[in-house]
C-alpha cells in the first residue's frame, strides 16, 4: 500500500475531526465522561475493528481517556489503512 503524501495527509486530517499528527502518526484522544468502563467498552470495539482490518493501533488508556495512535509500521508511514481505521474509530466512539 502506498504511503500518503503531505497533501493527502492534510486532506485526511480535514475529514477526521480531532485527529492530529504527532511524530508521523495519526493521534486522537477520546474522553468518556461515563468513566473507565465506557472507555474499556470503546477499546473492545476498536480491538474487533482492528483485528478485522488486520491493522492495530497503539492504545493508551488513562481512566476515562483512550488515546489512539495509527501508523502503518510495515510501510514506514501513513497509508489509507490508517485513515480508514481512524474514521472507523470515530464511528465506534459514538456506538
Amino acid at each position: 500500500m502506498a504511503l500518503l503524501g503531505d497533501d493527502d495527509i492534510t486532506t485526511a486530517l480535514a475529514l477526521l475531526p480531532g485527529w492530529g499528527l504527532d511524530d508521523g502518526m495519526l493521534v486522537k484522544a477520546y474522553v468518556f465522561p461515563e468513566g473507565f468502563m465506557a472507555a474499556i467498552a470503546f477499546v473492545d470495539r476498536v480491538a474487533v475493528a482492528a483485528e478485522d482490518a488486520d491493522h492495530h493501533p497503539d492504545i493508551d488508556i488513562r481512566w476515562n481517556t483512550v488515546t489512539l495512535r495509527l501508523v502503518s509500521h510495515d510501510q514506514g508511514g501513513l497509508t489509507e489503512k490508517d485513515t480508514a481505521l481512524a474514521a472507523e474509530c470515530d464511528r465506534l466512539a459514538v456506538a
